[in-house]
C-alpha cells in the first residue's frame, strides 16, 4: 500500500498572507518580548517622584501591566500562528483517501 497518494488533476492555491504572516512571527514575538521589557525598565527611569514606597508601588504595578502586555503578545502570535499553519496546510496538495471495504456494500440494508 503506498502512503499519501496525490489527487490526479488537483490544482493547489497559491499561498497568501498566511505565508508572509507565519514568516512574520519570529519577529513578532521578539518585540512582544522585548518592548514590554524595555517600556518595565524606562519605567525605573521615568518613576522618580515621591517616596520610596510609592515609586516602588507604581513600578511594581507597571511590572504587572508589562508582563500583561506581553503575556497578551504572544498568546495572540501563537493563536495566529497555529491558524496560519493550518492555513498552509489546507492549502498544499490534496490526497486520495484509502478505500474501506463496507461489509453490506453489495446488499444494503433497506
Amino acid at each position: 500500500m503506498k502512503w499519501l497518494n496525490k489527487l490526479p488533476g488537483f490544482q493547489r492555491t497559491p499561498y497568501g498572507f498566511e505565508l508572509r504572516l507565519l514568516r512574520l512571527m519570529p519577529q513578532i514575538l521578539l518585540a512582544g518580548a522585548v518592548l514590554p521589557a524595555l517600556s518595565s525598565w524606562m519605567a525605573r527611569l521615568a518613576f522618580t517622584e515621591g517616596s520610596a514606597s510609592e515609586i516602588e508601588h507604581r513600578i511594581e504595578i507597571f511590572d504587572f501591566i508589562m508582563l500583561g502586555v506581553a503575556t497578551f503578545i504572544w498568546a495572540t502570535g501563537l493563536t495566529v500562528g497555529i491558524g496560519c499553519i493550518i492555513v498552509w496546510l489546507m492549502k498544499g496538495p490534496a490526497y486520495v483517501a484509502d478505500g474501506y471495504e463496507v461489509s453490506h456494500s453489495d446488499k444494503p440494508k433497506e
